[in-house]
């Protein structure tokens, strides 16, 4: 790909993360501009510490190939890259085979022929001990204890790329850049960045461009979005013809999974927006100036990992009954206390370690204890029992006393038995299988952005 400085560059993003779904017709509209290259995120820590812990995608396979299906074809149609990053949601080793298999499954069926670049982020624990005792690595807040021991634990760890393994795998010549976990921003900002981009307008369009069409007022699905930039400027709006874009909209973004709204950290630099400014060009169009990146003194990578905790079991019923909800809390807390007892007795003597938790949907389920509206009436909770374990069996044997304990649980208004707990599922458990939680939240400064990142090159033909 050429270094040269050029007048005119455009970017599509085919969806804010492959596997959502976007539209043919946007897509096509889109590659009649003639886009430089199509990116795509393909992962997030979104969908919690499973995906990354267990090697599983956050989206079923046969919707990740859909969306694939349509970029490889339509970038190798046009000769231009195809930039793919944090395949399969969590972007570790088996989350980068699996993407592999889909895009040589395509290639097969397609007949396609490229050079293919699988760039690796999960990392070596070795490496990461060494780095933890050279002191190159440091917490973020809030960030668990790391220490050897977390390393070992840890089921996977994964660093966040920047732009330069993509650019790298472009100087090497490949037309499809399938990575691990990256920075959304890394995918979109670096190619602009080497075609003579500045880097503020480079780094604010990629914050906008990796997650589609969602810089629109409203949209009916997720979508494509393209970026023209030109000079002082770049242009942006969504393809989909019945979709806007606003300068209040594409502004508002910048709030979006982002403590800072004028500052955004990536491995390279920062993003600042205090001076940006917005102009609607017409009714679906913004064009956006004034953005700056200040250049880290020191380059760090973000750490990801994943650990597993345990196996849980649920129960998922519901109350209906006005005079346990006006008394719930302290419903709860005799649960507690019921079913501890219980345990006790079914166990015996064998310590059993179980974490047992109450969800109550309608009443602070979504937020706990931030929730700030208290004291609005409800007729009618979700009530999901939760036990976590060391091994299945047990985290189903604990959930199912709870259930029972729930179920006839009285209150000092009744007189006899009475059934205030209501299951819609028999049996009325559900496994969860394993469960993990985040156990890393660091960054690792690397002698060189690309190290921790190997690249594998295949011809596929």
């Amino acid at each position: 790909m050429s270094k040269t400085a050029t007048s005119e560059v455009r970017v599509l993003s085919a969806t804010g993360v492959c596997g959502s779904g976007f539209k043919e017709s946007s897509l096509l509209a889109g590659m009649a501009r003639r886009p430089h290259f199509i990116g795509c995120d393909a992962g997030s820590t979104d969908p919690g510490p499973g995906p990354l812990g267990a090697g599983t995608t956050a989206f079923p396979l046969r919707s990740i190939k859909r969306d694939l299906r349509l970029m490889l074809k339509a970038a190798l149609d046009a000769n231009v890259p195809l930039l793919v990053g944090s395949a399969g949601t969590a972007g570790g080793a088996p989350h980068l085979a699996a993407v592999r298999d889909i895009v040589l499954e395509i290639a097969r069926e397609e007949g396609l022929r490229f050079r293919l670049a699988l760039i690796h982020a999960e990392q070596d624990k070795t490496y990461l001990k060494k780095r933890l005792s050279e002191g190159r690595i440091r917490p973020l807040s809030p960030a668990p204890k790391f220490d050897a021991d977390a390393i070992d634990r840890a089921e996977r760890i994964v660093g966040m790329m920047g732009e330069e393994p993509f650019l790298e795998a472009l100087d090497h010549g490949a037309d499809v850049v399938i990575a691990g976990r990256a920075s959304d921003c890394a995918i979109f900002a670096g190619l602009p960045i080497r075609l003579g981009v500045a880097p503020g307008l480079a780094w604010h369009a990629a914050k906008l461009l990796e997650c589609g069409s969602a810089i629109a007022v409203s949209r009916p699905s997720p979508d494509s979005t393209f970026v023209t930039f030109r000079g002082d400027h770049f242009d942006i709006d969504a393809l989909d013809p019945n979709v806007r874009c606003t300068p209040q909209s594409v502004a508002a973004h910048a709030l979006y999974e982002n403590a800072d709204p004028y500052r955004l950290v990536e491995s390279s630099g920062v993003l600042d927006l205090t001076q940006a400014s917005y102009q609607a060009i017409d009714a679906r169009s913004v064009r956006v100036r004034g953005s700056r990146f200040d250049k880290a003194e020191t380059y760090t990578v973000k750490l990801e990992g994943s650990e597993h905790v345990g196996y849980q079991s649920i129960v998922i019923g519901s109350i209906r009954d006005p005079y346990i909800i006006r008394q719930i809390d302290d419903w709860c807390d005799r649960l507690r206390q019921k079913l501890l007892a219980r345990v006790g007795d079914v166990f015996g003597d064998r310590p059993v370690e179980h974490l047992f938790n109450i969800r109550l949907y309608g009443k602070d389920g979504t937020m706990g204890p931030l929730e700030p509206e208290r004291d609005g009436p409800t007729h009618e909770l979700c009530v999901v029992l939760e036990v976590t374990a060391s091994t299945q069996e047990i985290a189903t044997t604990i959930v199912s006393l709870a259930r029972h304990q729930a179920l006839h649980l009285p209150i000092p208004e009744w007189s006899g038995l009475i059934t205030g707990f209501a299951c819609p599922y028999s049996p009325a458990y559900l496994e969860r299988g394993a469960v993990y939680r985040f156990c890393v939240n660091h960054v690792l400064a690397p002698d060189h952005p690309c190290e921790m990142f190997p690249i594998d090159y295949l011809d596929v033909e």
